[in-house]
């Protein structure tokens, strides 16, 4: 059984121009991998900060993740230079899109606990999360669309490939539709599978709302075990959304288990015991994946249990990883993180052409230093210029119409 990132990202120069998702909340906006914004709820209180500052490691950890893989900008530096556990961690970082789907279903449980569901509520839920993840979608296509009108112009597709792919790309069905041996920019495979997770919540949080630890232990089995009950069962692999719903589920749980804990004297500012051990034994079982070899799951499974501890620990906050996520510095680059999630392969065509195989010949490491610069500081003034203010004109018209 695959741990799902193999299959996911492509490691030559031409198709390795392809990704994975981002998450965190605000009161009605989605984000990576992936994501939904960090929102502030009814209580401010509840502004869960470490999340934010969170939201922007992963996404780095993505993004190093493709510079270092096989064929790409920093693989023979990355392989020379850095110390095999590192490496190792580096090469797994399409397992930050695991976290980002945990991380999903935790931020909008606690984002929507007090909504009561119904024709309207439900209205401006999917508008909400159309509105966070869409325009900055839409824009990472018009980035690349030089290199889209180049490939398509190509006589090796017909004329029912090329609406075909096209059809794929803009209703961002990547998620169901395997590998289409282009990298447009494939970490929308994972905005695919947030659509159907969306598609679910409202059921899947009814069910769990008022959920109490006998419930949330059986929901936690099943995000366990399902993915390895899918493989058995013969469920095709390139069927995303089925085998990372258990993760959204996961973070459902995980928000439940929060929040009946959260005012426990016991635990307060506490959250260090979990999250330390959960980095530490995470980190290792990345680093010796061959550890779960023999087991009927797979290593997404056992990080699975990790994440909730990971997410719960963070929310619980104290210690001072928890409060390095929570500095304004970690909380800026993690409102962006979403766009540098998805902008990031669109950017790395235009650097690979001018940085890598055009006249411009740094070194590397340069050339990495430059792209990552770009890229962070691009989706800094995507996420304040489009991004934020496109998702709360698009809601504010839906208000609009209600009203008319």
């Amino acid at each position: 059984m695959s741990a799902g990132g193999d299959g996911l990202y492509n490691q030559d120069i031409a198709s390795a121009l392809q990704t994975a998702p981002a998450s965190t909340f605000t009161v009605a906006a989605p984000c990576p991998a992936g994501g939904d914004k960090i929102a502030r709820p009814t209580n401010a209180g509840d502004y869960l900060s470490a999340f934010t500052g969170l939201r922007f490691c992963l996404a780095i950890w993505v993004i190093l993740h493709h510079l270092c893989n096989k064929g790409m900008m920093l693989d023979a530096w990355a392989s020379a230079a850095l110390p095999g556990p590192v490496l190792s961690l580096i090469h797994s970082g399409y397992l930050a899109v695991q976290t980002f789907f945990v991380l999903s279903g935790f931020v909008l449980t606690r984002t929507y606990a007090p909504t009561v569901w119904n024709r309207r509520t439900l209205g401006r839920f999917a508008t909400a999360r159309f509105a966070r993840v869409y325009p900055v979608y839409f824009l990472s296509l018009i980035v690349v669309s030089p290199f889209i009108i180049e490939m398509l112009l190509q006589p090796v597709w017909t004329p029912g490939q090329r609406a075909g792919l096209v059809t794929t790309y803009l209703l961002m069905l990547q998620g169901w539709m395997g590998s289409l041996k282009v990298g447009w920019n494939t970490p929308a495979w994972s905005l695919s599978c947030e659509f159907v997770f969306y598609l679910c919540f409202p059921l899947l949080f009814t069910v769990l709302r008022n959920a109490r630890w006998k419930a949330i232990s059986v929901a936690l089995t099943v995000a366990v075990v399902t993915p390895t009950f899918l493989d058995h069962a013969g469920v095709p692999w390139s069927w995303k959304p089925f085998y990372y719903l258990p993760d959204f589920l996961a973070g459902i749980a995980a928000a439940r288990v929060f929040s009946l804990v959260e005012h426990s004297r016991a635990w307060r500012k506490r959250g260090y015991w979990l999250y330390i051990p959960a980095l530490v034994l995470g980190g290792w079982l990345i680093v010796h994946p061959h550890t779960v070899d023999g087991s009927m799951a797979d290593l997404s499974s056992f990080l699975r249990p990790l994440n909730v501890a990971l997410l719960v620990g963070f929310a619980i906050g104290g210690g001072w990883l928890a409060r390095l996520l929570s500095t304004g510095a970690a909380d800026l680059l993690g409102k962006a993180s979403y766009s540098m999630y998805i902008l990031h392969i669109p950017i790395l065509w235009w650097t690979g052409r001018y940085l890598v195989h055009g006249k411009w010949h740094p070194s590397r490491p340069v050339a990495g230093v430059v792209y990552l610069t770009l890229v962070v500081v691009a989706s800094a003034l995507v996420y304040s210029w489009l991004e934020a203010p496109a998702s709360v004109w698009i809601r504010a018209r839906q208000k609009k119409m209600e009203r008319s």
